[in-house]
């Protein structure tokens, strides 16, 4: 199939002005001033016309619980599968699926069954080998086998540190399981990556600069998240990103609220600051937390509700940053294009250039997810989704 988007504003995430897209099936093929595609015989060819609409790389949502999460309430409070057009809707066309509290319940096979499962509907998918716990429950058995074998395994989470609900993991136990991600990372050109959980304990990211301190484990294997969970967390983040670590965000649909009852730092105002304290424009990133259970717990750690993320919240990060704190907005895709490409070494995705995948979105002058592309095919049209997941299309 060949697509030709004219017209467009491109982000890429670089500001490149006014150009012409060409997509030749799954890939981009050319950005030019004015693109022209002479043809014989029976080809399909369709023309998407911008309008001077933002053009911008398909989300990479690189934490997400796409088979359900939770479950820290008791069995009915296990959050439930995310379907295709939770992430079509809201730009993602790339996610990355993780484990959380529950490896029992929930296991890697299913993971990686419903990865496969959305790939073949349509968007790209990867998975984080393990849950909160360590030792880390893998699919092989080994972490170095699972990353290395294992097409859509790129690393290891989340790990769950400085948390209650954490294995509470020993050092050794610790940098052992890094560095088999590390290495199964090296031997299969993958990032190998350590995807951290980061509760609200004292002992915050610790256990991450001590590895790097007494290990010769580099700060790029390691991948906080949950950094803006409260002012204090983010403050000791802001440090260890002014040093060149990666952190990643987590978004919300209510910050509001989470800044409320928790303390949490929006995703806009911490971007800010990051900026203002010089961070590296690569350092960054935010996820959603997807289909994750939001648990709320009282002084005395006791369960008292329960909420579910989702990834629509990252849309209305980025137009936070743009409208609250007049953030270009090709510095705050970046967390969602370019830089978990990087960081996760995925080497196809996260720019418009000749090429890369096909996965972008078009975007109106209110900062709204209005077309969404993924491997070249038009998944949301004027704000609808035209493509379904196998059991959506029965309600629908």
């Amino acid at each position: 199939m060949i697509t030709i988007i004219r017209n467009a504003e491109v982000y890429a995430p670089e500001y490149l002005g006014k150009k012409d897209v060409l997509l030749l099936g799954s890939k981009i093929a050319a950005v030019d001033e004015h693109v022209s595609f002479n043809i014989n015989g029976p080809v399909e060819v369709s023309e998407i016309d911008a309008g001077g609409k933002a053009l911008i790389p398909g989300f990479i949502d690189s934490h997400s619980h796409i088979q359900g999460g939770g479950g820290e309430g008791g069995f009915s409070t296990r959050t439930p599968e995310a379907v295709l057009t939770d992430f079509t809707t809201a730009g993602v066309t790339t996610v990355v699926g993780c484990l959380g509290t529950d490896g029992t319940a929930r296991d890697m096979v299913s993971l990686l069954a419903k990865a496969r499962g959305l790939e073949e509907e349509g968007i790209t998918t990867y998975i984080y080998t393990g849950s909160y716990r360590i030792p880390v429950k893998t699919i092989t058995g080994e972490i170095m086998k699972d990353i290395m074998v294992i097409d859509k395994v790129i690393g290891i989470g989340e790990i769950a540190i400085s948390d209650h609900r954490s294995s509470q993991p020993a050092f050794e136990e610790f940098v052992r399981a890094v560095s088999d991600a590390r290495v199964g990372g090296m031997l299969s050109g993958k990032a190998g990556i350590i995807n951290v959980h980061l509760g609200d304990g004292r002992r915050k990211i610790d256990l991450i600069k001590r590895a790097v301190k007494e290990t010769e484990i580099p700060l790029a294997q390691f991948l906080p998240t949950h950094i803006n969970r409260n002012q204090e967390l983010f403050e000791e983040c802001v440090a260890y990103a002014k040093e060149g670590g990666y952190i990643d965000f987590t978004g919300s649909d209510d910050p509001d609220f989470w800044k409320k009852t928790d303390g949490e730092v929006r995703f806009s105002k911490g971007l800010k600051r990051l900026l203002d304290e010089g961070v590296g424009p690569d350092n960054f990133t935010i996820s959603s937390d997807g289909q994750g259970s939001l648990p709320i717990f009282n002084e005395k750690k006791e369960y008292v509700g329960l909420g579910v993320g989702k990834s629509s919240c990252l849309i209305k990060a980025i137009k936070e940053c743009i409208f609250r704190e007049n953030i270009p907005l090709e510095t705050a895709i970046r967390a969602l294009t370019c830089n978990p490409a990087k960081i996760l070494k995925l080497k196809t995705k996260g720019r418009i250039m000749a090429g890369m995948d096909a996965d972008l979105c078009l975007l109106d002058s209110s900062i709204d997810i209005d077309t969404v592309i993924a491997k070249g095919k038009v998944m949301v049209s004027g704000k609808k989704p035209l493509v379904f997941g196998t059991f959506e299309k029965v309600s629908n």
